[in-house]
């Protein structure tokens, strides 16, 4: 019984976290002369059980982002997806790429060509074309996965002779900093965005720039992110087993 107690306690915690984070996302966007509408919040899915992710899908949620192809794959039947849009977020191996091409909408972690090639051949295969967006390591992090910026347009070119992916924006990380700090990575990111979308290269659609944590989404709404990743900020803080 205590368990049943303690479980619908968080269930209720996780929707008004959800209805907060929404309604922060939507002031922030207003704050910066946007129509919230066109900012699109993420729940991260990573680690969660279905039964605290569901009650959020049922009021409304309807993207999701998971970070692990097998964590994805093994409760995705458990998840109540009927209109909700789903993206792997997490780093991708190319000899995961077959697991995930078809079983996700959009794959935001493309940081290689090679991993691009794969994805378009896997695409082929099942007869989907595949969207992605590119990771962009803004901070240069050896840490991070990312490519950066300086070879960001002839990655670009090489994936638009691909015929079954899609690029459609961005996506980065900034490194851990103070909210100034962020905001200028924030605002070199959208220049970058903003400067590739103004070249036009044939296949590649700069409609999507994600970026922006639990820790700094309104820093990022702010400054142009038209997707927010959060997951903390709704879920609780992460449990690893």
């Amino acid at each position: 019984m205590e368990k049943s107690i303690y479980d619908e306690n968080r269930i209720r915690e996780t929707v008004d976290n959800y209805k907060r984070v929404k309604s922060a996302v939507e002031e922030a966007a207003i704050k910066a002369n946007r129509n919230p509408q066109d900012v699109r919040l993420m729940c991260v899915t990573k680690t969660v059980e279905p039964e605290y992710i569901n009650p959020v899908l049922d009021i409304g949620a309807d993207l999701i982002g998971e970070n692990r192809v097998q964590e994805f794959l093994g409760k995705k039947d458990a998840l109540h997806l009927s209109s909700v849009e789903k993206h792997l977020i997490g780093h991708l191996q190319s000899n995961k790429a077959k697991q995930i091409v078809g079983e996700v909408d959009m794959i935001e972690s493309v940081d290689s060509i090679k991993l691009a090639k794969e994805i378009s051949r896997q695409s082929a295969i099942k007869d989907v074309k595949t969207n992605i967006l590119v990771e962009v390591n803004v901070g240069k992090e050896e840490s991070k996965s990312g490519i950066f910026v300086e070879e960001l347009e002839e990655l670009l070119y090489q994936i638009s002779e691909l015929d079954n992916i899609r690029a459609k924006g961005l996506m980065t990380i900034p490194p851990i900093c103070d909210e100034k700090e962020v905001r200028k990575y924030f605002s070199s990111m959208y220049q970058t965005f903003v400067d590739i979308k103004n070249k036009r290269i044939d296949n590649i659609d700069m409609e999507i720039l994600s970026m922006g944590m639990s820790g700094d989404y309104e820093s990022a709404v702010l400054e142009g992110s038209n997707i927010v990743r959060v997951g903390s900020a709704i879920f609780g803080a992460r449990k690893y087993f």
